[in-house]
């Protein structure tokens, strides 16, 4: 069973909150290599991370805040950037100093051992947890583990395209990935896959409905209408229609063989409320391929992991 969690997992665990919750609790955890989890409160000058223990004193050096913080390879924002939320490690030491009783921990050691006992043993297909960490024009960020960070391109979260993973996502969300491929100690994730297939999607819906959706594309010929992450159809041109307004539209046709849904946009609106709720059609295993398209179609589109 996975041990190995991203970051926020373990905090609210009865586990955890034991194991904190005294300095013998603590030593024990210390001779058992438990990985451990606690607020950041504070980054102080010299980039060491402060730790909120209900027992004593947390201090997470600077060089064990995190794999590369000593080389270089990663920058100290990584440190500063979590303060005010949950930091996993592990006790290297409880020390008695002038009174004071300080816990040394390292983020680092617990990032170590996830990645010798967890993520070098991913394989390509294999159907894991992430967190969102943050969100950029090219892709979304995501926690895999112990602060480990990946990357999922914003051509790789969903088939309906979106202008900007924020379209899709929100920082602290708790997501699903597969595993695309491994190399170097460096993980590269997919998404969409596990969001269902065109038949999936299109059998949620029936010709002669009125529905809700999304725009995401206005082109010459048409505007593309997200009905589903997996799933978008096609509206006739229309004035005064924008971007990510919200739509109510009719389903005209079905088409399977050609993998369209034809519609007739009968409203649009602005609402800041977008529901980024996921339904994931698979959670967990492995796949080895994945096909998106359907049997009637000649266009098709596969995954191969």
């Amino acid at each position: 069973m996975n041990k190995y969690y991203p970051e926020g997992k373990l905090i609210a665990q009865s586990s955890n909150k034991q194991a904190i919750r005294s300095l013998s609790s603590l030593s024990d955890a210390k001779k058992d290599g438990m990985i451990l989890e606690a607020k950041a409160i504070l980054c102080d000058t010299d980039h060491n991370l402060i730790v909120d223990l209900p027992c004593c004193r947390g201090v997470i050096p600077r060089f064990e805040g995190a794999i590369g913080i000593d080389d270089g390879t990663t920058r100290d924002i990584a440190l500063l950037s979590r303060v005010n939320k949950p930091v996993c490690f592990k006790v290297l030491s409880i020390e008695e100093t002038g009174g004071e009783t300080t816990a040394i921990l390292s983020r680092r050691e617990a990032q170590l051992e996830a990645r010798e006992n967890y993520i070098s043993k991913l394989m390509p297909g294999d159907i894991i947890p992430a967190r969102v960490t943050h969100l950029e024009q090219f892709g979304c960020f995501v926690d895999i583990c112990c602060g480990i960070a990946s990357l999922i391109p914003i051509d790789a979260i969903s088939v309906s395209r979106i202008s900007h993973p924020k379209d899709r996502f929100y920082n602290g969300q708790d997501i699903t990935v597969v595993v695309k491929a491994q190399e170097d100690d460096r993980i590269f994730l997919s998404h969409k896959e596990l969001l269902g297939t065109w038949d999936e999607n299109a059998r949620l819906f029936k010709p002669g409905q009125t529905v809700g959706g999304i725009v995401r594309s206005i082109e010459s010929y048409g505007i593309f209408i997200e009905l589903k992450p997996n799933l978008a159809g096609l509206a006739e041109s229309r004035d005064n229609v924008s971007v990510g307004q919200k739509t109510s539209v009719y389903i005209k046709s079905i088409i399977p063989e050609k993998m369209k849904v034809k519609l007739i946009i009968v409203d649009v609106f602005d609402d800041a409320e977008v529901d980024k709720t996921l339904d994931y059609y698979i959670t967990s295993g492995n796949i080895s391929e994945w096909e998106y398209s359907t049997k009637e179609s000649s266009r098709k589109i596969i995954t191969t992991f």
